[in-house]
Formats: structure tokens, C-alpha cells, sequence
């Protein structure tokens, strides 16, 4: 009987290196899988733990931010409206100044006009005068100037100032406006100078 055939050198070797490279193999495969799981493990480890004392002043100072910001905004809010209205005020009563200048030029020339003319020149000066002071006063009310309603009314502390008091006489009534000694006007609703009246007591 014939013997087995024994397996050469060369075919032990090839499957030596077979075994050898399949092995190591599996442990580059282990070596990169284990890697992972290590770093995984130990960045959950790193990972700090907040206390609960930690988590209340966090939340404390979240609110004192947002408290911080919500006043911020109110204020800008309020600053913006007061502006607003600033600028409405100012556009309403454009020309405040310019109306007050002009009221003594009113009254100078009403001082011209009560003067009687005694000649031709005279009148023919009045006359001009006349026209001046319908002019500008007709200006003044287009600029929503107007006089303030004295003579008769009650007087009124806000639009009248009483510089002098009379006794009532007969059809006369106690606290009312008798005479003027210099008109007051009103720009829109704001008096820009109040009439220097006298009052009946």
C-alpha cells in the first residue's frame, strides 16, 4: 500500500502566512473598533455634571438678562413716543415766535389808528396804516393766530390777566371782563399772551 502523500514544505508555509494574515486582520479590525468605544467612553466621562445649585443661578441670570432686555426696549419704546410727540408739538405750533414778535407791531398800530386825523395828510397816513394793519392781521389769522374773547366773558385766570377790578355797575355782571387795555391771542388752542383786562367784582 502506497504511503500518503505528504504536504511540501511550500504548502505549509502558504498556510502559515494565511492563517497569520487572516489573524492579524481580525485583531486591525478589533484594534480599530476598540479605539472608538474608548473615546466614546471616555468623552461621556469628560463630560461635565452641573450641579443644581449650578442650574439656578443659570436660570437666575437668563432672567436678569431677559429682565434687563425687556426694560431696554420699554425705554426705547417710551423715548421713541416721547419724541413723537415732541415732534408733532413742534410741527403743530410752528411759528410760535415769530407770532409773539409780531403782536407789539399789532398793537402799535392800533395805537396809530385811535389817533384822530386832523387833516388831509393825516388821513391819507391813517389810510395806509389801515391797510397795513389789515394785511398782517389777516396774515396772523391764516397762521391760526386770533384775538381772545374779553369784553363781556367771564373771566377765564388761563386767557385773561386782571390788572385792575371795578365795582359791577347796573347790567353788569360780578367777575366778567369790562374792559380790554391790551388784546391777548391764541396760536390754535395755546395762548401765546393772555388779554390785560379789568374785572368787574
Amino acid at each position: 500500500m502506497a504511503d500518503k502523500q505528504q504536504p511540501s514544505t511550500d504548502d505549509q508555509t502558504a498556510t502559515k502566512a494565511a492563517a497569520q494574515q487572516s489573524a492579524g486582520k481580525a485583531k486591525d479590525a478589533q484594534a480599530k473598533d476598540q479605539p472608538k468605544t474608548d473615546s466614546k467612553a471616555a468623552t461621556e466621562a469628560a463630560k461635565p455634571v452641573a450641579t443644581a445649585a449650578e442650574v439656578a443661578a443659570l436660570k437666575q441670570k437668563a432672567s436678569d438678562f431677559e429682565d434687563k432686555y425687556l426694560r431696554a426696549e420699554a425705554e426705547v419704546q417710551n423715548m421713541q413716543t416721547r419724541f413723537q410727540k415732541e415732534q408733532a408739538t413742534l410741527i403743530k405750533y410752528d411759528g410760535q415766535q415769530l407770532a409773539k414778535d409780531v403782536l407789539p407791531v399789532i398793537d402799535n398800530l392800533e395805537r396809530a389808528l385811535a389817533v384822530e386825523a386832523t387833516d388831509e395828510t393825516a388821513a391819507q397816513l391813517q389810510k395806509g396804516v389801515q391797510m397795513t394793519y389789515d394785511h398782517l392781521e389777516d396774515a396772523l389769522k391764516r397762521n391760526n393766530v386770533t384775538e381772545i374773547s374779553a369784553i363781556g366773558q367771564k373771566f377765564d385766570p388761563t386767557q385773561h390777566q386782571a390788572v385792575q377790578s371795578v365795582p359791577v355797575e347796573d347790567g353788569q355782571t360780578a367777575d366778567t371782563v369790562v374792559k380790554v387795555l391790551q388784546k391777548g391771542y391764541l396760536l390754535k388752542d395755546r395762548v401765546l399772551r393772555p388779554a390785560m383786562v379789568v374785572v368787574a367784582q
